[in-house]
């Protein structure tokens, strides 16, 4: 029995205040670690719209000072990732910006993560006076709302944190998730007008007494807190997500629309031929077409689960296998390339060195609390060497009659930067979470330290100019393991509810053949009966 893959469920962040120890992203980072030094300005870095995005062009705002100045790099990368759905962007330290800067621009987001930061007179007065889209996140209001005539103008002046357990945001009707580890409060702001102020989303305390969890007011919005701290598939970012298209402009869908995709994961030489095609029947009966995340080559070189014997073999030495993947293709199938081997040599990494089980691009092991631990790029990492193993991938898929796949999808959503800019420039299209550095923005040294995931409710180009088909709402994964619950087909059902405050957002899953159809038949119709309708991977990112 094929032991289960690492869980990708979790999605962790921090909050503004840390702890010894804090988990960012899918990995744990020290937070107590030197702090990256900042000798030189910080250029700006732009990046390209999505495909089908919009036409706006945003400003990315950061923090850059004190103890965890690099979080506001890390803020804003994520921020720039989801700005791309809507159009181009440029991102930069706010210390940097200068008087009219807002000029060559559509919308500004400014990120405060960092208290008290330093702001620049000349933002703070283009930011009170200008008529352009503005949001604020977290910290410094206060040097806005001081400003002369802002509270006037807008109804509201700064107020105080509140770091009561908000463990619930409502937002268009339905409760979105927030973990009460983070204890870095909800800025409560002051309303002194509130015939100028909307409330957009609001906080909700255990004892069932609310307030303004994100707040409108003419061209300026305000939410409360860095949404991306702690976030799960369920949780308040999807609302932050949401609050962009009003903040960031339409891009071009007039109307509610909400789309649904179907990956099959880890299919490679070693599959069961019989449940690939009992899925690819289902799945055609339903008309849902969907995705196959295939590895070409298998490898065992410990022989696990075969008696110690090393096994390595492709998917030509499999045509049963590429039989059903034929026919997979045959029943609406699109294969990706899920990696080259799904496995690291002949090391555990961090299970047992089987395709399908160990990390491919990364280096990760499993500590004393059962915990998957990223440890950094794997030995020989490099440009050369990724497109080395895209190039033998891509062989092998040609080799066995199938096509090269046109999109990448990394084994457990994890490479180095210089793998994702890799992939970027061979193949250009990933489906996929992604797994993002400090370095990204700045141009500074990756510190693989100090790495974050994220998922998209919508098809991004994110920071690596990367196009990426979004999967946002996880697997099944009927057992519990690695310190992840078990998640069932009502766990994804009720995560693609609550995605649907995300106008024009999806409701994107992956689900192992192994697993049989039984769960499928129920994650499939419950989706569809929430009003998603299923299509192509491919159809997302389509100009």
């Amino acid at each position: 029995m094929r032991m289960p893959k690492f869980s990708r469920r979790a999605f962790v962040g921090v909050g503004a205040a840390l702890t010894a120890t804090a988990m960012l992203g899918m990995g744990v980072v020290t937070a107590d670690a030197a702090p990256v030094p900042a000798p030189a300005p910080i250029a700006a870095k732009s990046g390209k719209a999505a495909p089908g995005g919009g036409k706006a062009k945003t400003l990315v705002l950061y923090d850059t000072t004190g103890e965890y100045g690099w979080m506001g790099e890390v803020y804003a990368t994520q921020t720039a990732n989801l700005a791309s759905h809507f159009g181009s962007w440029t991102a930069a330290p706010v210390a940097s910006y200068q008087a009219k800067g807002l000029d060559a621009y559509t919308a500004v987001v400014y990120l405060g993560s960092t208290y008290d930061e330093p702001l620049p007179a000349a933002f703070l007065d283009d930011v009170a006076a200008t008529k352009k889209p503005v949001t604020w996140l977290f910290d410094n209001i206060w040097q806005l709302t001081s400003r002369p005539g802002f509270t006037a103008e807008h109804g509201f002046t700064s107020g105080s944190f509140d770091v009561t357990d908000v463990s619930t945001v409502g937002y268009k009707g339905r409760k979105l998730t927030r973990d009460i580890t983070n204890k870095s409060g909800i800025m409560n702001l002051s309303i002194n007008d509130p015939a100028k102020t909307k409330t957009l989303a609001t906080a909700v305390r255990a004892d069932g007494s609310t307030f303004p969890w994100a707040l409108q007011s003419g061209n300026f919005t305000y939410v409360g807190e860095i949404p991306f701290s702690y976030v799960t598939h369920d949780d308040r970012y999807l609302a932050f997500a949401d609050l962009l298209f009003d903040s960031l402009g339409d891009t071009g869908v007039s109307r509610e629309r909400h789309r649904a995709l179907a990956r099959i994961e880890d299919v490679g030489p070693d599959s069961d031929p019989a449940e690939l095609r009992a899925i690819a029947d289902y799945l055609y009966s339903q008309k849902v077409p969907f995705s196959v995340a295939v590895y070409p080559r298998f490898r065992n070189p410990k022989g696990v689960d075969n008696n110690g014997k090393a096994e390595d073999y492709t998917l030509l030495q499999r045509p049963q296998v590429v039989s059903a993947l034929r026919y997979m293709k045959q029943r609406g199938g699109t294969l990706l390339m899920h990696g080259y081997t799904h496995q690291n040599g002949s090391t555990a990494n961090p299970y047992d060195g089987m395709s399908a089980n160990d990390f491919e691009f990364y280096r990760a092991h499993v500590d004393e609390k059962d915990s998957v631990i990223y440890d950094g790029p794997v030995a020989g990492d490099s440009a050369a060497y990724m497109a080395t193993r895209i190039a033998a991938s891509g062989l092998t898929f040609a080799l066995a009659g199938l096509g090269v796949p046109t999109t990448f999808e990394f084994p457990h959503y994890a490479g180095s930067a210089v793998d994702y800019q890799t992939v970027t420039s061979i193949v250009g299209k990933r489906y996929d979470r992604g797994l993002y550095f400090p370095g990204v923005l700045t141009g500074r040294k990756f510190d693989y330290t100090r790495h974050f995931g994220q998922f998209f409710p919508y098809a991004v180009r994110d920071v690596y100019g990367s196009v990426v088909i979004p999967e946002n709402i996880g697997n099944v994964e009927p057992s519990a393991f690695n310190n992840h619950p078990a998640r069932l087909p009502s766990d994804l059902v009720a995560s693609a509810e609550r995605n649907l405050v995300v106008r024009d957002g999806v409701a994107s899953f992956f689900y192992h053949p192994y697993l049989g159809t039984d769960y499928l038949k129920q994650v499939v119709p419950g989706i569809k009966a929430r009003g998603y309708t299923f299509v192509a991977g491919d159809s997302m990112v389509a100009n």
